[in-house]
């Protein structure tokens, strides 16, 4: 069980979190990226004046990591898409991926961030 919490990029007693990360699903999402052979993005970087979770600053591709508990509510929900608007403007695609998504069809979330990496390629 170790084993598989260390590939999916989990952090585990054994394996300390090593990287500039805030969250478990920021963990994952690291874990996700070597999983499936995406470039190594830059962590939680400034864009347009928001910290972003992950990017990519050439093709211009963020990835929001958004779990239930600090993405629930309406303010949450006006906020997220205000940021998406004003990462567009700044001439980025947004992808935004869940913990339920990343763990329970991790394959429809690599399809989404290779499309936004080779569009803009």
């Amino acid at each position: 069980m170790v084993r598989k919490a260390e590939v999916l990029g989990l952090r585990t007693e054994l394996a300390p979190r090593r990287e500039p990360t805030r969250s478990e699903l920021e963990d994952l999402f690291l874990g996700f990226c070597g999983r499936f052979g995406f470039p190594r993005p830059l962590v939680n970087r400034d864009i347009a004046g928001l910290e972003v979770d992950f990017s990519w600053p050439d093709p211009r591709v963020a990835v929001e990591t958004d779990s239930y508990r600090f993405h629930r509510g309406a303010q949450a929900y006006e906020n997220d898409h205000e940021r998406d608007l004003d990462l567009r403007a700044a001439g980025y695609d947004v992808v935004r991926l869940t913990w339920r998504q990343m763990t329970h069809k991790p394959d429809r979330c690599a399809t989404a961030v290779a499309a936004a990496l080779n569009e803009r390629r």
